[in-house]
C-alpha cells in the first residue's frame, strides 16, 4: 500500500464518533452543543492535557454568554486554567458574549479569507476583530486568542486551524456549521503529535514548529486529496496518541 492509502485507511477507520469518545477530545464538548461560540471556547482552551481539558470545559456554563456581563462577572468567580487567571476567564466570557451581539463569527473570517483567498488571513482578521471587542490585556487572556502578525505569521495557529476544521468540513466527526468557507482552503492544526508523526512519515522536513511547517504539509495532503485534505488530521493525531507509527510503515510497499 501507498502511504496515501494507508492514511486513507485510518481515516476511514479513525474519523469515527467511536474514535471520538474514546479518548477524551474537546470535540465531544463542542459536538453536545454545536453552536459557532461555545464550540471556539473548545478549541482555544484545547492546550494542555486532554482530560484535564475536557473537565475544564465541562465545569463551564456557556448559557452565560446570553446574560449580562455584570451577571458573568459575578457567576464565574471560581473558574481558572492554566495561563488563565479566573479575571481571564471572566474576560473572555465577556469578550465572546459582546461578539454574539455584535458580529457573525463566520463573516469575520470570510471576510479576513476574501482579501487573499488564504485561511492564514481568515484567522488574523477574526483576532484583530477579538481584540477590538474589549480593552482588556493580560498574559493569559493574549495568549488565548493569540495575537495578530503584520507582515508574515510565523505560529502555527494550532488552536485557530482546529476550530476551522470543526467548523468548515461537513462530514464523519467535525460540525460544518459554517456554510460559506470551502474545506479546500482549510490549513492543518499543527500540533506536537502531527508533526513528530508527519516529519517520520515523510509529509514534511521542516523540524520547526512554525507556519511554514503547516503549509508544507498542508500542501502535501492537498496532494492525497485536493477537495478535503485536513481530513487527515484527525488520524494523525491519533496515531501519534496510540504510537502507531510501525504498524503504518509494516503496512507501506
Amino acid at each position: 500500500m501507498t502511504l496515501k492509502e494507508v492514511l486513507n485507511a485510518h481515516v476511514a477507520s479513525k474519523n469515527s464518533d467511536d474514535e471520538l469518545f474514546s479518548y477524551a477530545d474537546p470535540l465531544q464538548v463542542a459536538t453536545k452543543f454545536k453552536e459557532p461560540h461555545i464550540a471556539l471556547i473548545c478549541a482555544l482552551f484545547a492546550y494542555g492535557n486532554a482530560k484535564l481539558i475536557v473537565k475544564f470545559l465541562n465545569s463551564l456554563d456557556f448559557s452565560l454568554l446570553d446574560e449580562n456581563e455584570e451577571y458573568i462577572k459575578k457567576n464565574l468567580t471560581n473558574h481558572k486554567y492554566r495561563f488563565q487567571t479566573t479575571e481571564d476567564v471572566k474576560q473572555i466570557f465577556i469578550t465572546l458574549s459582546r461578539l454574539k451581539r455584535q458580529g457573525d463569527i463566520e463573516e469575520i473570517f470570510r471576510r479576513g479569507f476574501d482579501k487573499n483567498h488564504a485561511m492564514i488571513d481568515a484567522i488574523n482578521e477574526f483576532i484583530k476583530f477579538i481584540y477590538s471587542l474589549n480593552s482588556y490585556r493580560s498574559q493569559g487572556y493574549e495568549f488565548f486568542f493569540s495575537k495578530p502578525f503584520d507582515k508574515s505569521p510565523s505560529s502555527p495557529y494550532k488552536r485557530y486551524n482546529m476550530y476551522l476544521r470543526w467548523m468548515v468540513r461537513d462530514s464523519d466527526i467535525d460540525l460544518g456549521l459554517f456554510k460559506n468557507l470551502n474545506k479546500k482552503d482549510l490549513l492543518l492544526p499543527l500540533d506536537v503529535h502531527t508533526h513528530r508523526i508527519s516529519l517520520a512519515l515523510g509529509l514534511c522536513t521542516r523540524k520547526s514548529y512554525d507556519f511554514q511547517t503547516v503549509l508544507q504539509i498542508t500542501q502535501k495532503l492537498i496532494d492525497f486529496d485536493e477537495n478535503d485534505p485536513i481530513k487527515y488530521d484527525f488520524s494523525l493525531y491519533r496515531i501519534g496518541q496510540k504510537s502507531e507509527l510501525n504498524e503504518i510503515f509494516s503496512n507501506i510497499r
